[in-house]
């Protein structure tokens, strides 16, 4: 399907992108299906895609093996689109309207499932934390963040960019950037650039309980990154919280790897 053709649903549903939603549209279906096919093998899986516009992406799902495809949109203009598309293909395609910001997107699709998206840029971020939480009910996540987003997802340890979104997405998942996309290949074009993260999680998994305990380490960690952790970390133990991590008080939070952040959550989980 050429460019021209999403052009005219775009213009069919009066779709302009709206800065307040994040929407940045992809148009180009060879684009598309390369990005699809970043996702992998998907035969026989239940994919969820979050804010697919006009359903450029969607039409690239639609032609890989996936059993579903489930398409969550806030827009209503959007759906109106989608549900031309789902007329085409009704035993394959459900369209959901509602906003994918703390909704449960597992109860959508039976296992296996993947996440597929072009993220709207304004709740990229939080949907990603969500969806971490609940790492162990995806078996992987493709997903297109702007380029900072990706780096800092894919960090390593001492980089400018290492912080606490990384620390997040690398202790329950491997992380990889997959693709670099211009500003050029979107309508309308973003000031920076975009890539795909293919994010597949590890066998084992944080309890809920561990996961929140890191959420709250790594937000003191990071909340002020030129702090020793001595300071940085004093509201949860400090000193002593490190010295029974075996950890330098005088370090800072970009020098830690995950495991040491594994460690100190543990200790922080204790009762």
């Amino acid at each position: 399907m050429a460019a021209g053709t999403i052009r005219a649903v775009i213009a069919r549903h009066g779709l302009d992108a709206r800065k307040s939603l994040g929407q940045h549209f992809l148009l180009d279906l060879a684009l598309t299906t390369r990005i699809a096919s970043l996702a992998g093998d998907l035969t026989g899986r239940h994919v969820v895609e979050v804010g697919p516009g006009p359903g450029g992406l969607t039409r690239a799902l639609l032609e890989s093996r996936a059993a579903t495809i489930t398409a969550i949109e806030v827009d209503r203009r959007a759906i109106a689109a989608l549900e031309e598309l789902r007329a085409e293909h009704p035993e394959r395609l459900r369209v959901v309207e509602a906003d994918a910001v703390g909704r449960d997107l597992t109860q959508l699709c039976p296992a296996p499932r993947h996440i597929v998206a072009n993220l709207p840029y304004n709740v990229a971020t939080p949907l990603l934390v969500g969806w971490l939480r609940q790492a162990a009910l995806w078996e992987r996540l493709s997903l297109m963040f702007q380029w900072e987003v990706a780096e800092r997802i894919c960090a390593a340890p001492g980089s400018d960019a290492y912080g606490r979104l990384g620390v997040l997405a690398q202790w329950c998942t491997t992380p990889a950037l997959l693709m670099r996309i211009p500003p050029g290949a979107f309508w309308p074009a973003p000031k920076v650039f975009s890539a795909v993260v293919g994010l597949t999680p590890h066998p084992t998994q944080p309890e809920p309980a561990l996961f929140a305990t890191m959420e709250r380490l790594t937000a003191a960690a990071f909340g002020q990154r030129r702090k020793m952790l001595r300071g940085a970390l004093k509201p949860l133990g400090g000193e002593a919280l490190l010295a029974r991590a075996g950890i330098e008080a005088s370090r800072r939070a970009e020098t830690l790897s995950i495991a040491e952040f594994d460690r100190l959550a543990r200790l922080l989980a204790e009762p």
